[in-house]
């Protein structure tokens, strides 16, 4: 437990000041833990992290993940555009390796580009809000996801008697659960509080509730296709904590799911 503060304690020091300095600095982070990310993932589905194939993941990554409106760059490829390329190329390569390389190999590092890449590039995408206020929506939903988390274990802890899904995390129970949602939702409306008119009450409910919930699912999902592999964590990289993965598992669900629904602008 003190080795999983002290490196939170640093790690999430180093990662707010990045956020704060918005711009390239917060950017190049971003893109640095979006590879390692899907490093990890490529290592977990037993492929070498650093295979022709592998390589085309990393692109794909590349491209959801470039900083083209920070460069001013005036051709700007849509999402779709780019899963369609990365589907292309993937595809390519079954081809040219005369199924050496299969199309499950290349669907699973397809899924992991898109998990990764799409998740990390919402993330960095939030703090360049068009509105001007990407500092406080990161701030925000970064705070309702920790709020969830920390409100699921600790009420966990003290109140939970079922649950919640024991085949995929045994620990995790409904009681957890439930208080997480509460603690986000009263973090999202403390937010609305401070805010002066940039963000309602209302608002600020949806907020909460959606960044606990389907922060929990993310972290759910993951579990899952650790379980499929057997391990615990998907890294090293932080003592503690495990991996990059495990780290931001919610935060790259979270993040796309907030402005799909609208929540963010975008």
């Amino acid at each position: 437990m003190k080795q999983r503060l002290i490196t939170g304690i640093i790690a999430g020091t180093i990662f707010l000041g990045f956020c704060i300095l918005g711009g390239y600095p917060f950017h190049l982070l971003i893109l640095a833990m979006s590879f390692i990310g899907y490093y990890e993932f490529v290592k977990m589905i037993k492929i070498h992290p650093f295979s022709i194939v592998a390589l085309v993941g990393y692109l794909g990554v590349l491209m959801f993940m470039f900083p083209w409106e920070l460069l001013h760059i005036t051709y700007t490829p849509t999402l779709e555009h780019g899963i369609w390329l990365l589907m292309f190329l993937f595809m390519l390569i079954t081809v040219f390796s005369r199924n050496k390389i299969g199309i499950k190999h290349i669907s699973l590092l397809f899924i992991g580009a898109l998990y990764v890449g799409i998740g990390f590039s919402y993330i960095a995408g939030s703090r360049n809000s068009p509105d001007d206020h990407g500092l406080f929506w990161t701030f925000l939903i970064l705070s309702c996801i920790w709020a969830s988390d920390s409100g699921a274990y600790f009420l966990g802890k003290m109140f939970g008697r079922h649950k919640l899904w024991p085949s995929i995390s045994p620990n995790k129970t409904i009681e957890g659960a439930l208080g997480g949602v509460m603690v986000a939702i009263i973090v999202a409306i403390i937010f609305a509080g401070f805010s002066g008119d940039i963000l309602s009450v209302g608002r600020a409910v949806l907020i909460g509730l959606t960044c606990a919930v389907v922060g929990q699912l993310g972290d759910l999902i993951q579990s899952a296709y650790k379980r499929v592999y057997d391990i615990k964590d998907s890294g090293k990289l932080l003592p503690g904590h495990g991996g990059i993965l495990d780290r931001c598992d919610s935060w790259i669900i979270v993040f796309p799911f907030v402005h799909i629904v609208m929540l963010l602008p975008y």
